[in-house]
């Protein structure tokens, strides 16, 4: 059981403290309510833009990595299509210095456009060096565009285009800015050897005097369900064919969502899994094959993945996936097999939990997700799975209709 109190400062930042005394150093975690999902569909790869600006200084601090490493701190972000996190880890006396730093970069970056030129330069190689150049770099461009038709899932977070990111304008950044990196959209978590009351303080002194700012109702539009299968091909310079294939899925708040994660390792979940196991050991069709779900907020996907042995044929490939699918949707799964999956899920979560920086993020993402006490109800939620579950939750996934799939050959 994980252990933590809560409060909420008059200007809507929601503070989630956890006492664990058996460190001499704390973490402070700035989770914000916004994700590549809440951007304007012609203005993409602000939300993960702005991950790279928040580094650039803001209104009384020049530089934001000189100050924590000289107080023997350091310190990360990432962005996904749901939310921005950015989080420190530094030695508890000198935690007075994290909240100082996060407290100036939400009250208000150090807007200008050579620090927009500068980050925007940063992303724009980003992009051209994941997405553009990478073999198989723009295979989950084209695989969302395909399975979504309407939800902003169907871009990525690096964003839709690089035109977006060369385009930003400085007054697009400063909207944004000011639209969601508000206390009121953001929450704060402080982990280590501290105290409630001297987080209290610390949140009441640096954090209290942001303006609020306007209540944000998110208001996405919904992606209808699939009614056929959709598909694409690609060719390109890349060493070996590959397939992508993936199907909608519930949210994460839906208890189906445990289901499909416990499906996802049946198939994939190491050397013994279905799909290795059949199509790469024993019928050697693929050379790796995973199967996997992003755990998005909303309905999001689960993709099956892999690269060919060179002379099989796609279509072949394809088969012998659904032909495994086939035996999932239309057979229960042993309780040997699915107690396997549901005691490597236990050991993950137990091994997760044993460092403070996944506590502590942990604790940001449940609360963004509507409550914190999440945290303590994950494995039971596991553990309630059963293999009808398994077979009902297959063959509602695993239809044709609510595939898309992507055949990417090779040119070589």
């Amino acid at each position: 059981m994980i252990q933590f109190e809560r409060f909420t400062l008059a200007n809507g930042l929601r503070v989630i403290v956890h006492q664990d005394n058996s460190t001499p150093m704390a973490v402070v975690d700035v989770m914000y309510d916004v994700g590549a999902r809440d951007e304007d569909p012609d203005k993409t790869g602000f939300a993960h833009l702005f991950e790279h600006l928040m580094f650039g200084g803001s209104l009384h601090v020049e530089s934001y990595d000189e100050p924590l490493q000289m107080a023997g701190g350091e310190n990360n972000a990432y962005t996904t299509n749901d939310l921005t996190n950015y989080y420190i880890q530094l030695p508890v006396e000198n935690l007075e210095t994290a909240f100082w730093l996060e407290s100036d970069r939400m009250l208000s970056l150090a807007f200008g456009e050579k620090s927009l030129d500068v980050q925007r330069k940063v992303v724009c190689e980003e992009f051209k060096e994941h997405y553009i150049n990478k073999p198989y770099g723009d295979a989950w461009h084209k695989i969302r565009e395909l399975a979504y038709k309407r939800h902003p899932y169907r871009w990525m977070t690096i964003g839709k285009e690089l035109s977006h990111i060369e385009n930003a304008k400085l007054e697009d950044v400063k909207t944004f800015f000011f639209k969601y990196y508000r206390p009121n959209n953001a929450i704060l978590v402080v982990g280590g050897n501290v105290t409630t009351d001297k987080v209290r303080q610390l949140a009441e002194k640096w954090f209290a005097d942001i303006p609020s700012g306007e209540k944000h109702e998110r208001a996405l539009p919904q992606e209808p369900p699939q009614t056929s299968a959709r598909r694409n091909e690609v060719r390109a310079d890349v060493p070996l064919d590959a397939l992508y294939k993936c199907w909608h899925i519930s949210s994460r708040l839906d208890q189906k969502y445990y289901i499909t994660d416990l499906i996802t390792d049946i198939l994939s979940g190491g050397g013994s899994s279905r799909l290795y196991h059949s199509l790469v050991k024993k019928r050697k069709l693929f050379s790796n094959i995973e199967c996997y779900h992003f755990g998005s907020v909303e309905n999001g996907l689960l993709a099956i993945e892999g690269k060919l042995v060179k002379g099989i044929k796609l279509d072949e490939a394809e088969k012998a996936v659904s032909e495994e699918l086939e035996k999932i949707k239309n057979e229960h799964v042993s309780e040997t097999e699915l107690q396997k999956v549901k005691n490597k899920t236990e050991s993950t979560i137990a091994f997760e939990d044993m460092t403070l920086m996944n506590r502590v993020n942990s604790l940001a993402f449940y609360e963004l997700l509507g409550e914190a006490q999440l945290i303590n109800q994950e494995l039971e939620k596991y553990n309630a799975v059963t293999t009808d579950d398994i077979l009902r939750e297959s063959g509602n996934i695993f239809r044709e209709e609510n595939s898309s799939t992507l055949y990417y050959y090779s040119n070589n």
